[in-house]
């Protein structure tokens, strides 16, 4: 027996062999200045390997379907190449005066006194400002015309939204580890799938039930985030038909790797025949979603399938996004109206018993005040009374796409309106603070 030290291997890397009955082959020796025919042929075939896994790379974010990513992409093209500029001259210079001034170069200039050049004062200082205000002006007109709450004008580079283009409305909801798509107009709910109609403006109102997670689908728009409580809107468009994939951007939990759902975009006949084939009951069909069923859909899972619902309660999304799904449980409208009045004291308590959002302890909260006594009935009956919220639309804070870009004033999203309540006015005469429709 003997141990063989293989070249490249790490340091102190052996590995025994058997010498007894077999010999291990030795290259042939080749002559002083030969040519290695091996050398072309390996050459070769990790160029081939190299120009294979180049070509299995996604660039759906510079190459996506819809015009808001499209118009993302660019930024991120102009931006490097912005960035470039001076980057490029920079490794290029760095490389000229390593040779330039080599130690072997006895001809190069010899100036130990120099000290300042205010030529190049005026290169170094000018080139790097002109691009800053570069990015500057371009950061400040993408952000106005890709403001996810404004509305798209556009469907791509050469079409214009018709004036009379009505959006699809989508509404979104990060559960653990899931996505729910609620369609308003169409009734219909979906689970890990979003289907959307080519060339159609869409609308994304999007919350989640628990923690923050992210909202992104690379070949449509940028990603958004989804918060508990609290709504955020992205308006897009599909310029071609394709299955794509969607996830979550943020990290949420043990399931976030799995976190993902399939987006379609379809023509509008294609789009029709799938709402009609989730509302007549497709294989993937789980009846009507209500606020019971959503209540076990909001249980953590992993990898859940595709699931359909073929009806949807109207005010399902609204309760989600006020976090008052469960029987019982106080809104936080209802609970921003009572602090808007100054709040009501011990006459409270019992309410506040009922206001913890946490996933794990409001169950037992609803639990204990699931069969309240008497006199607490009407307690709470009173205070609801209090808080009572008429009908209503909350502010629309969506931005409305202008016709012409050059329009723009660099105005975002208007403030919120504050509300002022006196004691003892009545709740019904202002507005409402957020809409549980």
């Amino acid at each position: 027996m003997s141990y063989v030290r293989l070249p490249g291997i790490g340091l102190g890397a052996s590995f025994m062999c058997s010498t007894e009955s077999h010999e291990m082959p030795r290259p042939p020796l080749l002559p002083p200045g030969a040519a290695n025919p091996a050398r072309p042929t390996v050459r070769i075939f990790a160029a081939l390997a190299l120009s294979g896994g180049l070509s299995a790379c996604n660039t759906v974010v510079l190459n996506p379907a819809g015009d808001v990513a499209q118009q993302q992409g660019d930024l991120v093209v102009m931006s490097t190449i912005l960035m470039l500029i001076i980057i490029l001259p920079v490794m290029a210079l760095t490389v000229f005066f390593a040779w330039k001034y080599r130690a072997s170069n006895k001809d190069a200039d010899y100036q130990p006194d120099w000290d300042h050049s205010t030529q190049l004062e005026l290169v170094i200082w000018a080139a790097p400002l002109l691009i800053i205000i570069c990015l500057g002006a371009l950061t400040w007109v993408g952000t106005h015309i890709l403001d996810p709450y404004r509305t798209i004008g556009r469907i791509d580079a050469k079409t214009p939204v018709a004036h009379d283009a009505r959006p699809l409305q989508v509404e979104v909801v990060a559960l653990d580890w899931k996505w729910l798509f609620i369609y308003p107009e169409q009734g219909i709910a979906t689970v890990n799938e979003l289907v959307v109609p080519q060339g159609r403006p869409l609308q994304f109102k999007i919350t989640a039930s628990s923690v923050m997670n992210s909202f992104f689908v690379p070949a449509m728009a940028g990603q958004i985030y989804a918060m508990p409580g609290m709504e955020t809107r992205l308006h897009a468009v599909m310029n071609r038909t394709g299955e794509f994939t969607g996830f979550s951007a943020n990290y949420s939990g043990a399931g976030f790797s799995n976190m993902r759902f399939a987006t379609r975009s379809v023509t509008d006949a294609d789009f029709a025949k799938w709402v009609s084939g989730v509302k007549a009951g497709s294989r993937n069909n789980a009846g009507a979603l209500d606020r019971a069923t959503y209540l076990k859909l909001e249980k953590p899972s992993e990898k859940v399938p595709v699931i359909h619902y073929a009806s949807v309660s109207p005010d399902l999304y609204g309760a989600i996004l006020d976090m008052c799904v469960e029987p019982g449980k106080m809104c936080m409208s209802e609970m921003m109206a009572l602090d808007a009045q100054g709040g009501l004291g011990k006459a409270g308590i019992r309410n506040v018993e009922m206001l913890a959002y946490d996933k794990y302890g409001r169950e037992a909260s609803a639990k204990a005040n699931a069969n309240p006594d008497a006199a607490a009935k009407r307690e709470l009956a009173w205070v609801r009374a209090l808080c009572k919220q008429e009908p209503g639309q909350a502010p629309d804070t969506t931005v409305k796409a202008p016709a012409n870009p050059r329009t723009l004033t660099g105005a975002g999203l208007s403030a919120p309106q504050s509300v002022a309540w006196n004691q003892g006015a009545d709740p019904a005469a202002h507005s409402p603070l957020i809409s549980r429709n």
